[in-house]
């Protein structure tokens, strides 16, 4: 009997340990390469968030100036506060013009008085109207009131307390008022009460975003009435109840692919069918809920039926052995036990919606909305269209104004997730 050499299985174990080694090395890149694309992530994250804050939290304090304000009923032109065509008529722009002329009464020529005018907002004379409406007793009056500054005005002042003052579309004069306002302690940063209290203006410092989160959230409201009954109904009955065939086998394939459609080809749906065909008016929550509607239920349906298929079969078995029907089955098992699930597709899907804007782009959703929304077939916009909207305006001030909304949307979204996350870890059961 022949002994193999010691030679030959000593060559045996070096392999082996080399193999071992590159192996254990290789492993060990896939681990860094992993770390890596986290971190590369988290930093585009965060770089993508610092930008956005750091344009954005200037919005949420605005310019105020502070002036002497006479309510004149001569000046203003009525005579009853409780007659709305009277106040209609009323020049409410007087007062603010006055207390401006008072407190800089050197300023002569129909020039400088129209740069002085445009210290302060446009709509600076509604907000008195609404002041002393709400305090009639103010009529013939005078008060020290903190009036809204005008967009430019904000802007500089902002950028002249940050000490990179932006003057493009300021005068010699403009400035040199501004500096007299803030040695006399007459001008300030306050809150921007505005931002969550208005709908959408044409001027910077008078826009907000409370008519688009109400157009928001009737859409979104809409859309979980339609899209949750619906979609778990059908990711029960495909679940549960519908037989193996070609025909239900051709409806799953086609809710995996709907899942992965471009959310502006439910808008193009949503034009041709609910407003050309069925005539639903444009803008409205009705027609922005049907669309989103369309959109969101290949999401709830594929998590529903993912839910329902995580209960255990003996569940069914243990229901059905005692006497049970398939709808009792169904009803009072599978469907409770797979609830938890189901409600975190559906948070996720409707923050999915709220996110979207191209679909709701396609069914005019886009329009230029002031008044706040009061129910599901007032014109409405929502919140990521506001921010288009708002990207696409000239003006500077819109800059921070669309960061802002950004950042509340984001917020919205962090939420959402957040109680979806929270709901699942709370709910679920492990079997």
């Amino acid at each position: 009997m022949t002994k193999k050499p010691m030679t030959d299985s000593s060559n045996h174990l070096d392999k082996i340990k080399k193999s071992l080694s590159r192996r254990n090395r290789a492993e060990k890149r896939f681990r860094w390469y992993g770390r890596m694309a986290v971190f590369v992530g988290l930093a585009a994250v965060m770089v993508l968030f610092t930008d956005i804050i750091s344009k954005g939290h200037g919005a949420f304090r605005i310019t105020y100036v502070e002036l002497q304000v006479t309510y004149d009923q001569d000046m203003i032109g009525v005579e009853n506060l409780t007659d709305p065509a009277q106040l209609a008529l009323g020049d409410w722009e007087a007062l603010s013009k006055a207390a401006l002329r008072n407190e800089f009464g050197d300023v002569s020529g129909r020039r400088d008085k129209r740069k002085l005018y445009g210290l302060i907002s446009s709509g600076a004379g509604y907000d008195l109207k609404d002041r002393l409406l709400a305090n009639p007793l103010l009529l013939g009056e005078t008060e020290n009131v903190w009036i809204l500054a005008d967009d430019d005005i904000d802007t500089y002042y902002k950028s002249w307390l940050d000490g990179e003052p932006y003057a493009a579309r300021m005068s010699a004069k403009q400035i040199q008022w501004i500096d007299e306002l803030h040695a006399q302690g007459k001008i300030r940063l306050q809150f921007n009460s505005n931002l969550f209290t208005r709908g959408d203006s044409r001027e910077p410092e008078q826009a907000g975003i409370r008519g688009a989160v109400m157009g928001s959230l009737l859409v979104l409201i809409l859309t979980l009435m339609l899209s949750f009954p619906i979609g778990v109904s059908a990711a029960i009955y495909l679940e549960e109840f519908a037989p193996r065939n070609r025909w239900t086998d051709f409806i799953e394939v086609n809710i995996n692919n709907l899942a992965a459609v471009p959310s502006i080809i439910f808008g193009l749906l949503g034009l041709a069918i609910f407003i050309n065909f069925f005539h639903v008016p444009r803008s409205v929550p009705i027609v922005g809920g049907l669309v989103l509607t369309l959109m969101t239920l290949p999401t709830i349906i594929i998590t529903s039926r993912a839910a329902i298929k995580s209960v255990p079969p003996s569940i069914r078995e243990a229901a059905m052995g005692m006497g049970a029907s398939k709808s009792q089955v169904v009803l009072h098992h599978v469907l409770p036990l797979s609830l938890p699930g189901m409600l975190t597709g559906a948070i996720i899907g409707m923050a999915q919606a709220l996110g979207e804007s191209a679909p709701l782009l396609m069914i005019g959703m886009v329009a230029f909305i002031v008044d706040i929304p009061a129910g599901f077939s007032d014109p409405a916009t929502v919140l990521p269209v506001q921010i288009f909207l708002w990207a696409d305006s000239p003006e500077r001030a819109f800059i921070e104004k669309t960061s802002a909304a950004i950042m509340v949307l984001l917020s919205f979204l962090i939420v959402m997730n957040t109680v979806a996350v929270w709901l699942r870890k709370r709910l679920e059961r492990r079997w």
